[in-house]
């Protein structure tokens, strides 16, 4: 059990019309508490969806019954009639439940620029309260009605050995780079926990593993990580430990959401060490990462460290040319401002990858986890929308 793994959650996922295809498309998440505390972070692009600006605002009491999801369409740039359009699903969904609109958080995915169909998506509503349930079953369909690209679901779970635990789904095949949340993800925890530890725990969480994906250098109109602690197994965790289990259950779902995205035939870790600053890291290894010269020689197997060089050195961050060194695969390329070992050495023919530049400034390090460019990347974004 993923999302309602941890005690005092139940979910459900359903077909309620959005999708020409028939396939699940509306998902709902329920916290019966006995606490109700939440937190959430959000995109930092300038152009929100509608539930953006909607649960941005309820998550400013930081108290949640539910969450409900639709994807099929992404609700973005959709003017006012938009944002009427989630408060209406909101209300919908606290009408049913006997709950506030204040306390409902609303996420959609899909085509930007569309309205929602809303007969369909209040309709969907009520078939999901139906299908509540705690559930392997329901955590799965839940997780399912979320996806759009993706070709499976993403869940994580997992337990601390004092009885309380961490779960959640996520979705996100394409439009990865995000800046301070990724995709959509629903993480629920049945600690006992104050609202002001949850924020912090989050925050640190995602700050080492959604906010680390980088696939295409796209930050989604979208964004969203919610976290629902519902209290009901009685144990208060230590700020650490709490931030501990969400970052393993965050991690297990970003390295999911690698592997499954768009024409993705590489996993590849980017880690930059020896940096002035952890910003410096960040900003080198999102550099390296998100360099479509790079991206295609990880995509023909081609050990082109010259391409990883040209990348780290535009980036606005210390670097030194003479102290920098980059490995690729455990074999070291470049060192010293020239050639080190033959690049013949390196062998990418394997699905993983994993760069190591140390730029040899300092003793900060940070990883950002991307994939190659290939032809079915192209071939699948080109015809997304037709």
């Amino acid at each position: 059990m993923t999302v309602t793994g941890p005690k005092g959650f139940r979910a459900a996922g359903v077909a309620a019309g959005i999708k020409a295809s028939g396939a699940l498309d509306l998902t709902l998440v329920v916290n019966d508490g006995p606490l109700d505390v939440a937190a959430g972070v959000f995109t930092r692009n300038v152009i929100k969806a509608a539930p953006v600006l909607w649960s941005q605002e309820v998550l400013k009491q930081q108290k949640l019954k539910a969450v409900v999801l639709n994807s099929g369409g992404a609700n973005a740039a959709t003017g006012p009639g938009g944002f009427q359009d989630t408060h209406a699903t909101a209300e919908k969904v606290a009408e049913v439940l006997g709950a506030g609109a204040i306390e409902v958080a609303v996420c959609s995915t899909g085509l930007i620029g569309e309205r929602l169909p809303m007969p369909a998506v209040l309709s969907g509503v009520d078939s999901a309260v139906k299908a509540l349930d705690a559930s392997p079953e329901a955590a799965l369909n839940a997780a399912t009605g979320v996806m759009t690209t993706d070709s499976k679901p993403k869940q994580a779970f997992a337990q601390h050995e004092s009885g309380w635990s961490a779960g959640g789904f996520a979705k996100g095949a394409g439009m990865l780079a995000p800046n301070l949340a990724t995709m959509l993800s629903v993480l629920t925890t049945d600690a006992v926990v104050d609202k002001e530890t949850l924020d912090r725990a989050l925050r640190a969480a995602t700050h080492v593993t959604f906010d680390r994906l980088d696939v295409d250098g796209g930050t989604s109109t979208n964004d969203t990580v919610l976290v629902l602690a519902s209290g009901a197994s009685g144990v208060e965790p230590t700020e650490a430990e709490l931030t501990e289990l969400l970052t393993k259950v965050s991690h297990d779902l970003v390295l999911q959401l690698r592997a499954d995205s768009e024409g993705a035939t590489k996993d590849v870790d980017v880690t930059v060490k020896g940096a002035a600053s952890e910003a410096d890291a960040i900003v080198v290894a999102r550099t390296i990462a998100e360099d479509n010269l790079v991206k295609t020689a990880l995509f023909g197997s081609d050990p082109n460290w010259g391409r990883i060089a040209m990348a780290l050195g535009r980036a606005p961050a210390r670097i030194d040319p003479e102290t920098v060194s980059i490995a690729i695969n455990g074999v070291t390329l470049f060192a010293g401002g020239t050639t080190a070992e033959d690049r013949s050495a390196a062998d990418l023919s394997g699905r993983a990858i994993d760069v190591v530049v140390d730029l040899g400034v300092g003793s900060d390090e940070a990883t950002i986890y991307t994939t190659d460019l290939s032809h079915a990347y192209v071939e699948e974004n080109s015809a997304y929308s037709s």
